[in-house]
């Protein structure tokens, strides 16, 4: 170690660009597991808020809720502890010269899907909506009347909800006779026993119900189902995995490159005595503190910008997600000084010193 710490005050320009560049990458990769973490939560919020065990769809809906249309003498063979029905539809919403893709969500008051009103009152009569409180940042607000591209129905804000955001959309709430209107227009009492889903708490999903028709699927297993879900959390994934190899390769040719220029003077060392393993872990030690040097800063940088993004920017940073990559980042920094200790073994004192 002391040798490191020498060798990084004498050249500190030399070792400052190879933090830099640690620095830079932990920066990326920090930030990229926020965006993933944001992408994920905007996607799942709603379903999270569910906090249900399972749902049931149509068999044919390919776990897909939209796809799914199921009737309410459907849960007569739905057996589980609390069962709770759910309409869903997409739509344009609009109020004034302000417009937002929102989620449409139709159940009933007294069934534990219901969302907690932080502001406002919950709904109580005809085409009245709980919004996500996402919305308030678009410029809707209480007592908003929403024009809806899908329907001549018009609905009013009557209440905010927090975390209630369903495939990046927006969540409205109501009750059922609400997203029948919507949904079928004049047609709504002829389909009033129309419904999506039926979502679940129960401790035996298998046992849910008998019914070909119908299929029990896990939450998490309906949420990896999400358009788009799983393709997003794959992309943003393999971009992190790939900056870890390109950190390792990075800090490998850098050290390299150092070890390199100076095979004369680990030749002259060798020849003093020093041991190998005295001039490996030197090497490591040095890595070890530029890595853990530049994935600190970087750390510290990342949740620095997350203060100031505006809330339009989808980013969450899970802290022991973001501690897990940066110990990865120091590892593979590590691992890529490896090449230079394998240099360093190699080195015949009396060649290195021109004997």
């Amino acid at each position: 170690m002391f040798l490191a710490w020498n060798e990084i005050k004498k050249n500190k320009l030399r070792f400052l660009l190879i933090t830099g560049v640690l620095m830079l990458v932990s920066y990326l990769v920090f930030f990229l597991s926020g965006l993933a973490s944001g992408l994920e939560n905007l996607n799942r919020e709603a379903v999270d808020k569910w906090q249900g065990d399972g749902i049931v769809l149509t068999s044919e809906s390919d776990k897909s809720m939209p796809q799914s249309s199921m009737t309410l003498d459907q849960l007569d063979d739905i057996e589980a502890d609390n069962v709770a029905v759910l309409g869903q539809l997409n739509a344009i919403a609009t109020s004034g010269d302000i417009k937002a893709n929102v989620a449409i969500f139709g159940i009933e008051k007294d069934e534990f899907i219901m969302p907690d009103v932080t502001e406002g009152e919950a709904f109580n009569g005809e085409n009245e909506v709980i919004a996500s409180d996402s919305l308030k940042e678009e410029g809707f607000q209480i007592g908003d009347e929403l024009e809806l591209s899908s329907t001549d129905e018009k609905l009013t804000i009557v209440g905010f909800t927090e975390d209630a955001r369903f495939n990046a959309a927006p969540v409205l709430y109501g009750e059922m006779a609400t997203f029948h209107r919507v949904k079928f227009g004049e047609a709504a009492e002829q389909n009033d026993d129309q419904i999506n889903g039926v979502v679940l708490r129960t401790n035996d999903l298998k046992s849910v119900t008998d019914n070909e028709d119908l299929e029990t699927i896990e939450m998490e297993e309906f949420i990896q189902n999400l358009p788009g879900y799983t393709e997003q959390n794959l992309t943003l994934s393999f971009m992190i995995y790939f900056l870890f190899v390109i950190s390792s390769v990075i800090v490998a040719i850098f050290l390299y490159v150092l070890t390199v220029q100076k095979i004369s003077l680990f030749g002259v060392m060798k020849a003093q005595g020093i041991s190998n393993g005295y001039l490996s872990r030197s090497v490591i030690a040095q890595t070890f503190i530029l890595a853990a040097v530049g994935v600190a800063v970087g750390f510290g940088l990342t949740l620095l910008t997350g203060a100031f993004l505006p809330a339009a920017v989808p980013v969450s940073f899970d802290i022991p997600t973001m501690l897990l990559y940066g110990l990865v980042l120091i590892v593979v920094a590590i691992l890529g000084a490896v090449f230079s200790v394998l240099t360093i073994v190699k080195i015949d004192p009396l060649k290195a010193i021109g004997g």
